[in-house]
C-alpha cells in the first residue's frame, strides 16, 4: 500500500463529523445469514433455480498511480475468474476518511474498502464493518493458522475476538540512503540485518559527518552555518508511524496495550520523542520542514540531489525511491535500546451495510490472494503479511533486482517479523489527536520538550479515550 497518511486536517474534520444515526442505520448489516465456504446442499441444487444474475459490488480506496494501476489489474483478473462478479473501483486518492462517512452517511456505502489503521477500531465498534469471522475461519486457505504472519495479523484484524477485515499487506518505516555518498565520506552504510543495527550514538555521529555547510563544516565545528547547510545527514519524519518506531526502539508505548491509553507522557516515549527532536535543534543533523518548502523538493528529490544522506520513510516510499539517479541503498533503523519498527497497512473491509455480503467475500478473498499481494510487493510499494512470499521460492517471485536493493530480503525476513510492532488506534483516536497533534508541534519547534508537551496533553487525550471506552 501506499500508508493513507491522514493530514490533521482531515482529522479534525473527522472528530467533528458524528456518526449520526442516520448513517449508523445505512450500516446496519443485512438480515441475510452471511455466506460460509461451505458447498451448497443438494436440496438447494435440486430447486429450479433462475437464471444466474450478475452481482455488482463497489470497492473503495486511495493510492497513487501504481496502486491504482494493480487494483484495476486485480479488478480485471477477478472478474474473469469471477464471470457473475462486476467490481466497481471508487479511487478516492483525496480526503478518504471524509469522503467514505459522507458515503455512510447519505445511505450509499461502498460494499468493500480500505480501512485505515487509525480508524479501524472506531469504524468496528460503531458497527460499520462486516463480522467475517466465520468466513475467514471456514476459508481452508485463508483460515490455516500458518497462512498470515502470526500473531500480528490477528492483533490488527480483530476487536474483541471477531475478524473485521484483512490486512492488505504490511509496510514498516526504514532507512534509505544515497550509497554514493556514503562512498565517498568513506562511511559503511547501514546494515539491512537488524542484528547489525547502529546504536543511537553511533547513528547520530554518522548523521554529524555527512552534514555538512556551504563551507564544508560539520555541525559542532567552529564556523559551522546552520543556514548554509548544503548536505544533511538525516530526515525523520515527526508523524506517528515513524514516531511509533522511535518509540518502540526505547522499549516505549504510543498505546498501552492492556489500558489502550496513551502512553506518550512515559519516560520511554518522552526520551525517544526529545531524541528525534533533538536531531533537529540540537544535533543540527536533520533539517526542519521549511527546508523542504524553501528547496521544494521532497526527500526522494533531496536523496537525488544530495541534499540528503539518509531519509527514514515507510517502505511504500521503495515504489518510486528506487528510480533515483544515484545508487540507492536501504537499511534498518538505528537502534536506542533495542532494535523496532512499527508494522502498519491499511485493512480491507466489507462494510456491514452491503446487500451483497457472498459477493464482498470472495472480492475480500481474492485482495488476500498470493497473486494480487505479490504484484505490489514487485514493485516496492508492499511488503508481504504471507508467509508463503517469505520463504525462499516466494522471496523469488515477487524480489524485483531493479527495485529491491542488495539485502532487502532481510527487511522482510528478520526486521518485521522479529522486531515490528502493530499500532492500530482505539476507538477515538481522532478526538485524541486533535489534542496530541498541537503538542507534538510545540516538541518539534522548540516551544517544550517532550516531557512538558505530552503531561498535560495526554491527561486530556486519555480523558477523550476513555470517554470513547465507554460506548462499547
Amino acid at each position: 500500500m501506499a500508508a493513507h497518511k491522514i493530514s490533521r486536517r482531515e482529522f479534525l474534520r473527522w472528530g467533528g463529523v458524528s456518526l449520526t444515526a442516520a448513517a449508523l442505520a445505512a450500516c446496519a448489516p443485512p438480515t441475510a445469514v452471511p455466506p460460509t465456504a461451505a458447498t451448497p446442499t443438494s436440496a438447494a441444487k435440486e430447486e429450479a433455480a433462475p437464471a444466474a444474475k450478475e452481482v455488482t459490488i463497489s470497492f473503495m480506496g486511495w493510492g497513487g498511480p501504481e496502486e491504482d494501476q494493480g487494483i484495476r489489474a486485480g479488478i480485471e483478473k477477478f472478474q474473469q475468474e469471477n464471470p457473475g462478479i462486476k467490481v466497481t473501483w471508487l479511487h478516492t486518492p483525496e480526503n478518504y476518511t471524509e469522503k467514505l462517512l459522507a458515503n455512510v452517511a447519505a445511505g450509499t456505502p461502498p460494499d468493500t474498502a480500505f480501512i485505515g489503521s487509525d480508524i479501524f477500531q472506531t469504524f468496528a465498534r460503531d458497527g460499520m464493518l462486516l463480522d467475517i469471522t466465520d468466513m475467514l475461519k471456514n476459508d481452508p486457505v485463508l483460515g490455516a493458522p500458518d497462512y498470515f504472519i502470526q500473531p500480528q495479523e490477528e492483533q490488527r484484524c480483530t476487536r474483541n475476538g471477531r475478524w473485521y477485515g484483512i490486512g492488505s499487506c504490511w509496510v514498516a518505516p526504514h532507512i534509505y540512503y544515497n550509497a554514493d555518498i556514503f562512498e565517498e565520506a568513506g562511511i559503511e552504510p547501514p546494515s539491512n540485518d537488524p542484528d547489525e543495527a547502529w546504536d543511537w550514538d553511533y547513528f547520530l555521529e554518522v548523521a554529524r559527518q555527512l552534514t555538512v555547510d556551504a563551507n564544508g563544516k560539520h555541525p559542532g565545528e567552529d564556523g559551522f552555518d546552520l543556514e548554509k547547510v548544503e548536505q544533511w545527514g538525516i530526515h525523520w519524519p515527526t508523524w506517528w508511524i515513524p514516531l511509533h518506531a522511535a518509540i518502540q526502539s526505547n522499549e516505549g508505548q504510543w498505546i498501552d496495550p492492556e489500558t489502550q491509553l496513551l502512553a506518550l507522557d512515559r519516560p520511554e516515549a518522552t526520551e525517544a520523542l526529545q531524541r528525534i527532536a533533538d536531531l533537529m535543534l540540537v544535533h543540527h543533523v536533520m533539517p526542519q520542514s521549511t527546508v523542504f518548502q524553501e528547496l521544494g523538493m521532497s526527500n526522494t528529490q533531496m536523496l537525488e540531489n544530495r541534499k540528503l544522506a539518509m531519509a527514514v520513510d515507510g517502505s511504500w516510499a521503495l515504489a518510486w525511491m528506487h528510480k533515483i539517479q544515484a545508487t540507492l541503498g536501504t537499511a534498518v533503523l538505528p537502534k536506542m535500546k533495542r532494535p523496532a519498527t512499527d508494522l502498519q497497512a491499511h485493512l480491507h473491509s466489507i462494510l456491514a451495510a452491503t446487500k451483497e455480503p457472498e459477493a464482498s467475500w470472495k472480492w475480500l478473498r481474492f485482495l488476500s490472494s498470493q497473486w494480487y499481494q505479490a504484484q505490489f510487493c514487485r514493485i516496492g510499494l508492499w511488503l508481504p503479511s504471507q508467509t508463503a512470499l517469505m520463504t525462499e521460492e516466494g522471496l523469488k517471485s515477487w524480489i524485483t533486482p531493479d527495485v529491491h536493493p542488495p539485502g532487502y530480503e532481510l527487511i522482510v525476513t528478520e526486521y518485521v517479523p522479529r522486531f515490528g510492532h502493530v499500532l492500530y488506534m482505539p476507538p477515538g483516536w481522532a478526538r485524541a489527536d486533535a489534542v496530541i497533534t498541537p503538542a507534538l508541534d510545540a516538541i518539534w519547534i522548540g516551544e517544550k520538550t517532550a516531557e512538558e508537551a505530552l503531561k498535560p496533553a495526554v491527561a486530556d487525550a486519555n480523558a477523550i479515550l476513555q470517554e470513547e471506552a465507554a460506548k462499547g
